[in-house]
């Protein structure tokens, strides 16, 4: 081949892979920015990890609206309780060295605790299983007193809520204990700690800058944090003392998430394999079960919440419902998202972003459903959704193991919905009335898409059907009210 041709030929392919780059660059960029805009979310930061680099960085929105400053690649946002990871990892760091073991109970490092507290075992206060009351109220956000010598006392004479093990229950106390654990066994305190065996050795310096303390402190760069209130965005404050500040304190960028991300699977912060694995493996309860934050966030481990699933297992790092960082091991896959948005919850999108990277994640190919509603969505998307009780049919009658149940049936609808499919959401809530005719909310599912659509007449039906089957139903009641009034 001719030197000419070779050359041009190498600028054609240089000039297609960009191609593609910028393709999934963009796909990214418009994706995040429709979430922005579903949400009202000002500003964003976002990194995503593959393969071990940081393959993709974003600044999206303001920072402060104030001002109108943008994000930036200097801007930094409090991660709220993501904290709660970097102080997993100083615990794994103190077994590593032989100081601690996850399944010691808590008196054999700290004294002068209730006798009910001293059979909690450090890997039961790592995974919120304790049982140990709370020095915060979670529904107001504060702790249960003012001053925290007293909320401490408190807390100190408060029962127990349960016995060890016996369920999952989000609690503060359990990251201040640990913080007391981390100041006796590693002679130091844990803020000073996880600076110099995590922030430090994964070079984090606008963390570092940042320090620990939420928002009361004075920090260069810092994004505004905001909440909606009846609708109206408000500025949000709020800070937490020195001692909670192991459950959240701190402020990062994405990117320095990334290379934390990075340094941590690396074996850089964490020296075993296996010491990965105790950080990221869920505890188990006194039944067998794993607890969690909700059906998709179904466990917790060591400061990391977990995806618990077939298709791409997840370790998930949510904080103040506003910012997201998501592993997929399986997949070499993390992706962090840093919002200024109380409310926000990227969480929620993460799964659907990381569709770009891996296209079955996408949730209009199927990512999510069982895998009877899978086969039936296969065969739906071949001849059409009108017929579909049909095809249910013809697939029970062809694979005895099929089953679908009523609730995967209307989670895939609003799916649909969610997609804009609204014709084949509508034929798969009709599906689920003609497989489920005893269920209340199928036909009030029905009722609703039938209202959306503006077939009134079709609505109240069906709504009526609903509240006939269970007339404790106090939406049905309402829909059918709201309804007959417009008509």
């Amino acid at each position: 081949m001719k030197e000419y041709l070779k050359k041009g030929l190498i600028l054609l392919l240089i000039f297609a892979c960009n191609n593609i780059v910028f393709a999934q660059a963009d796909s990214i960029d418009a994706f995040v920015q429709n979430q922005m805009q579903k949400r009202r979310i000002p500003g964003l930061q976002l990194a995503v990890v593959r393969h071990g680099k940081i393959i993709k960085t974003g600044n999206y929105g303001l920072a402060n609206l104030q001002d109108s400053i943008p994000v930036s690649d200097k801007t930094v946002f409090s991660i709220n309780s993501i904290t709660k990871a970097f102080t997993g990892v100083a615990t794994l760091q103190l077994v590593e060295a032989g100081k601690l073991k996850l399944n010691s109970t808590i008196s054999e490092y700290l004294a002068g605790l209730p006798d009910t507290w001293n059979r909690v075992t450090v890997q039961q206060l790592l995974s919120h299983i304790s049982g140990i009351p709370d020095i915060v109220d979670e529904e107001e956000a504060v702790m249960i007193s003012g001053d925290p010598e007293e909320a401490w006392r408190k807390v100190l004479v408060m029962p127990i809520d349960f016995k060890p093990g016996e369920k999952f229950s989000y609690n503060q106390t359990n990251y201040l204990l640990l913080g007391l654990i981390i100041d006796k066994l590693s002679g130091m305190s844990f803020q000073e700690f996880i600076t110099n065996e995590q922030l430090v050795k994964a070079g984090m310096p606008k963390t570092i800058h940042s320090g620990f303390g939420a928002t009361k402190n004075i920090v260069a760069h810092a994004a505004c944090s905001y909440q909606y209130q009846k609708g109206k965005l408000n500025n949000m404050f709020f800070s937490f003392p020195p001692f909670l500040q192991t459950a959240a304190g701190m402020s990062s960028t994405a990117a320095e998430m990334a290379d934390w991300i990075i340094a941590l699977q690396n074996l850089q912060l964490l020296k075993q394999p296996q010491s990965l694995t105790a950080l990221w493996t869920p505890a188990v309860l006194n039944d067998g079960e794993t607890g969690g934050f909700s059906s998709l966030i179904n466990g917790y481990a060591a400061g990391w919440a977990v995806v618990k699933r077939t298709e791409h297992p997840a370790l998930a790092l949510v904080g103040g419902g506003r910012s997201a960082v998501f592993l997929y091991p399986g997949d070499d896959l993390s992706i962090i998202v840093l919002t200024n948005l109380s409310g926000g919850l990227p969480d929620e999108f993460i799964d659907e972003l990381a569709g770009l990277f891996i296209p079955d994640m996408k949730e209009a190919n199927g990512f999510g459903l069982s895998a009877s509603v899978k086969l039936l969505k296969a065969a739906l998307d071949k001849v059409g959704y009108k017929n579909a009780a049909e095809e249910v049919k013809k697939i029970r009658k062809a694979n005895k193991e099929f089953t679908i149940k009523e609730n995967e049936i209307n989670s895939w609808g609003y799916k649909l919905i969610k997609q804009k499919r609204v014709p084949d959401a509508l034929a798969i809530f009709k599906l689920n009335v003609f497989l489920y005719p005893a269920s209340a909310n199928a036909f009030d599912s029905l009722g609703e898409i039938y209202a959306e659509e503006g077939d009134t007449e079709l609505a109240i039906k069906n709504y009526e059907l609903s509240l006939k089957l269970n007339p404790q139903n106090s939406n049905a009641a309402q829909q059918i009210k709201k309804l007959k009034s417009t008509k």
